[in-house]
This record gives C-alpha cells, sequence and structure tokens, in this order.
C-alpha cells in the first residue's frame, strides 16, 4: 500500500474501495451494468479527531460503510472516498 499524502481534518477518513464481485458464489459471471457498488474498503488515512470524539479506525483496517456514504475523491490516478468517521458501520 503506497503513502498517501493527504491528511484529513478533524473526524474524516480516507477510504480506497475494494473492488466490485466479479462472480457470484455459484459462478456466474457478473456483467459491469449489474455490479453493485462496493460497500467494503481500506482506511488509508486518519484525521486527528474531535476534542470530545476520538477517532477509533486506524490506517491499514478493514471497514463497511453505507452504500451512498462519502465523497468519491480521485488522487495521482486512484479513486478514494473521504467520509466522516461515523458513516462507517464496522471494523471487519
Amino acid at each position: 500500500m503506497s503513502k498517501l499524502n493527504i491528511t484529513p481534518l478533524s473526524d474524516r477518513v480516507i477510504i480506497k474501495a475494494l473492488e466490485a464481485e466479479t462472480k457470484t458464489a455459484s459462478g456466474i459471471i457478473i456483467p459491469d451494468s449489474a455490479k453493485e457498488k462496493p460497500q467494503q474498503g481500506i482506511v488509508v488515512a486518519v484525521g486527528k479527531g474531535t476534542k470530545d470524539e476520538p477517532i477509533t479506525v486506524k490506517v491499514g483496517d478493514k471497514v463497511l460503510y453505507g452504500k451512498y456514504a462519502g465523497t468519491e475523491l480521485k488522487f495521482d490516478g486512484t479513486d478514494y472516498l473521504i467520509m466522516r468517521e461515523n458513516e462507517i458501520f464496522a471494523i471487519i
């Protein structure tokens, strides 16, 4: 994993989304037009948190987040999501 030169502010985190599934459990190939937006990713950068709420996730954590959570960000040709920590549902 390469070092990201962006530091999010406050309680924000930057996540690199994992690739969408290309095949079902039974082996059926899913076309690009039918793929769901991924809801899992790896945390690549975290802010310092707020004075009342420290950040609980750390760089390298695999997390689950909402389907429409965050804002898409393209940096150095790679797609990321930037979102508040409270938009993350769980650490896997």
